[in-house]
C-alpha cells in the first residue's frame, strides 16, 4: 500500500496494520469480508450478469405492467437528455470550486470529506433533521409527529454491502460503513462512496419524506394497493423529493450541489446501463466500467451496483424506476402545483393517501379521469421522445 493511501486511511481514524500484514480470516473458512447468515451471498466479482439479460419482450412487458407509456429505446434516450442537464450543473459546480471543466477532480474533493469510521449515525441524524427543517420551513406535506421519530439505524455488514454499497431505508436506514474484516482499499471506499455530501440527498430519500414515510403512509392509507405495488411509485417519489428540493434551493454549496448530482447522474447512468444489458447490447463488465467513467463511482461500489441489478430478485426495469418515476411525479407537480390547482401540502398529502400504484393512475385519481378495465397507458410525461 502506497504512503498516501495509509495516511488517508489514518487520517480517517482507520487503525492500519504493520506493513505486509493481511485482514483477519474469519471461523469456518469464511472470507475476510464475512457471512450474514440472514443475507445470501452474492456472486463472486468476477461474475456480474446474474440470470442474463431479460430481453426485448420482457422489458415490453414489464413497462406495460408498470403503465409507461414508452419503449425501452426512448428511455434511453430520456435518460441522456437528463444527463446532459446533469453535465452542465456539475460543470457549473466544478468551476465555482475552481476545476475549471474538470469535474471528477472536483468529485474528489467532495469524496474525501467523510466523517469518521463510527460517526456516520450521528450524520444521519443531523441530515434527517436538517431536511424536516426545510420541509416543515416551505409547508410540503404533513408528516406524522411519529414519521419523525420512529427509525432507527444498523450497519450493514460487510457481505451485505458487496450488493448494497449505500444506504437502505425504511423504518431502519442501514449504513454502509468500514469494518475491521474488510481490506484496507475496500474500507476507504466506502468511505468516500458514502461521503458527507453524498449522504445529503439518500437519507431523506430512505426515511422522511421518502421510504419510512411510504410504508407508514401505505399500512394506513388504501392498503388493498398493495398488491399494485411499483418501483415507480416507491422509488420514483424518493427521488422526486430530491429534485424538488433541489429546485427549492435546498443545496446550496458547491460541494452540496455536486453530491446531489451524483445521485442525478446515478440514476440516469442506471437507465442506460440496464435497459443496454436487458437489451443484449452490453455485458456486465461495460456497465460497471460506465458507471465509473460516467459517473464517477468507485470501482468496487460500481460492481455491486451491477451485481444488485443483475442478480435476479428485481424485476429488468426496476432500476429505471427511480429516475422514470421522478420525472412522472415531476410532470404531475408542474400540472397540479406549478399551475395553481393544488398547493405543495395538498398534492404531496394526496399522494400518500392514494397509496402505491403505477403512477400514470395516481395522476387519473387526481384528475378524476376514468379508468376502464382495458386502459393501456398513454401519459407521454415527458413529451414525444425522438432518438
Amino acid at each position: 500500500m502506497d504512503q498516501h493511501l495509509r495516511g488517508l486511511l489514518t487520517a480517517a481514524g482507520i487503525k492500519l496494520p504493520a506493513e505486509g500484514a493481511q485482514p483477519p480470516a474469519l471461523s469456518g473458512g469464511a472470507t475476510a469480508r464475512g457471512p450474514r447468515e440472514e443475507f445470501s451471498a452474492p456472486p463472486e466479482s468476477g461474475d456480474l450478469a446474474g440470470v442474463g439479460p431479460a430481453g426485448r419482450d420482457a422489458l415490453m412487458e414489464a413497462l406495460r405492467y408498470n403503465v409507461v407509456a414508452y419503449t425501452p429505446e426512448e428511455l434511453v434516450v430520456i435518460a441522456n437528455k437528463e444527463f446532459a442537464w446533469c453535465d452542465n450543473e456539475m460543470l457549473r459546480a466544478s468551476r465555482e470550486l475552481g476545476f475549471g471543466d474538470d469535474w471528477k477532480k472536483a468529485l474528489e474533493k467532495v469524496k474525501n470529506d467523510y466523517v469518521a469510521p463510527g460517526k456516520m449515525i450521528y450524520l444521519v441524524r443531523e441530515l434527517q433533521k436538517e431536511a424536516l427543517a426545510f420541509i416543515d420551513a416551505h409547508d410540503l406535506v404533513t408528516i406524522p409527529p411519529l414519521v419523525r421519530e420512529d427509525w432507527w439505524e444498523e450497519a450493514m455488514t460487510p457481505q451485505m454491502q458487496l450488493a448494497s454499497p449505500f444506504f437502505l431505508g425504511g423504518d431502519v436506514i442501514m449504513v454502509s460503513s468500514p469494518a475491521s474484516t474488510m481490506a484496507l482499499e475496500e474500507r476507504l471506499e466506502v468511505l468516500r462512496g458514502n461521503n458527507t455530501n453524498f449522504s445529503r440527498g439518500t437519507v431523506f430519500h430512505e426515511l422522511v419524506p421518502g421510504h419510512h414515510m411510504q410504508g407508514y403512509m401505505s399500512q394506513r392509507y388504501r392498503v388493498y394497493r398493495a398488491a399494485f405495488h411499483t418501483a415507480f411509485w416507491t422509488e420514483g417519489m424518493a427521488f422526486y423529493w430530491e429534485m424538488l428540493m433541489w429546485d427549492l434551493g435546498y443545496d446550496r454549496t458547491p460541494e452540496q450541489r455536486i453530491g446531489v448530482l451524483f445521485w442525478r447522474m446515478h440514476r440516469c447512468a442506471r437507465i442506460i446501463f440496464s435497459l443496454n444489458f436487458h437489451l443484449g447490447q452490453w455485458p456486465a463488465q461495460k456497465c460497471v466500467d460506465f458507471l465509473v467513467d460516467r459517473v464517477g463511482h468507485e470501482r468496487a461500489n460500481a460492481e455491486g451496483e451491477v451485481r444488485r441489478s443483475f442478480e435476479g430478485s428485481y424485476e429488468p426495469i426496476y432500476q429505471c424506476a427511480y429516475m422514470l418515476g421522478a420525472l412522472q411525479f415531476y410532470a404531475l407537480h408542474k400540472e397540479f402545483v406549478v399551475s395553481g390547482r393544488m398547493s405543495h401540502r395538498a398534492f404531496h398529502d394526496a399522494l400518500y393517501a392514494t397509496g402505491n400504484m403505477p403512477v400514470e393512475l395516481v395522476r387519473a385519481s387526481l384528475a378524476k379521469i376514468s379508468v376502464s378495465r382495458d386502459y393501456q397507458p398513454n401519459w407521454k410525461f415527458y413529451g414525444t421522445v425522438t432518438g
